[in-house]
């Protein structure tokens, strides 16, 4: 029994520790300590479990199985709605559940038809229909019309933009200014653009300095709180995934 409550007692203090650390209520300590089991239980399935990485998988498999069920269930709705009114909202957010679905020819010819009138310079239409477009593999057009976004609308998701007219370039073999665009990118426009860079660099056989890119993804990532990895895991696990294979 001695040693069942010293380990119960150093279970207490590491998850009164994580709370100090990651800057949880001061309550919590006295939760913590009061309640040696039921406590540290709550404080898990309440503070932590909810960010963690298993949570963000447990989640991606409830939707999974939800899109088992019913896969297009979410794509009827908004092609219904769209039938009862063909309003340019609609007609977006369909485009935008045909990009989800992989389906970007209908997705770009939904954008393009929502170019007109008091939409035709509408920057977020342009930027989705960019994003179609490379889906398809329209590189040239995607580049075109990227090009003529940052010129009509500079400031407007500006590092998203130049990021996606990178990609363009990249898709039409152009290497060596994609890789001039993402190694600016790569300081200001977050972790696809780094990965991205690294990605080209193995495309071009430059193994070691993209070795390096990726492995200083992931140091700098554990320095972030764990909110920002959850944001940005699906860019640090291709980082990973990239890590072990030019090691």
């Amino acid at each position: 029994m001695p040693v069942l409550g010293l380990v119960l007692l150093i279970i207490q203090l590491c998850f009164a520790y994580h709370a100090l650390k990651t800057g949880r209520a001061y309550w919590w300590l006295f939760v913590i300590m009061g309640f040696p089991v039921v406590g540290c239980l709550l404080y898990y399935f309440i503070e932590v479990f909810p960010n963690s990485r298993e949570a963000r998988r447990a989640e991606r498999a409830a939707q999974l199985i939800a899109r088992s069920f019913d896969p297009d269930k979410s794509m009827r709705q908004h092609l219904a709605n769209f039938e009862d009114c063909g309003s340019v909202d609609n007609r977006l957010r369909l485009a935008a559940a045909c990009i989800n679905r992989r389906m970007y020819r209908q997705a770009v010819e939904l954008y393009r038809s929502s170019l007109t009138g008091v939409h035709e310079n509408d920057p977020d239409i342009r930027f989705g229909l960019v994003n179609a477009l490379l889906g398809g593999n329209e590189f040239k057009e995607a580049f075109e019309v990227a090009q003529k976004l940052r010129q009509s609308h500079g400031s407007h998701r500006s590092a998203e933009v130049r990021l996606l007219a990178a990609r363009a370039m990249e898709g039409l073999g152009r290497f060596d200014e994609a890789l001039a665009e993402y190694r600016v990118l790569a300081d200001t426009a977050g972790e696809e653009a780094r990965w991205r860079y690294g990605a080209l660099l193995v495309r071009m056989g430059k193994t070691t300095e993209a070795g390096d890119i990726f492995r200083r993804m992931l140091r700098n990532a554990e320095r972030m709180p764990e909110q920002y990895r959850a944001a940005h895991d699906q860019w640090l696990s291709l980082a990973r995934e990239q890590t072990r294979a030019t090691s």
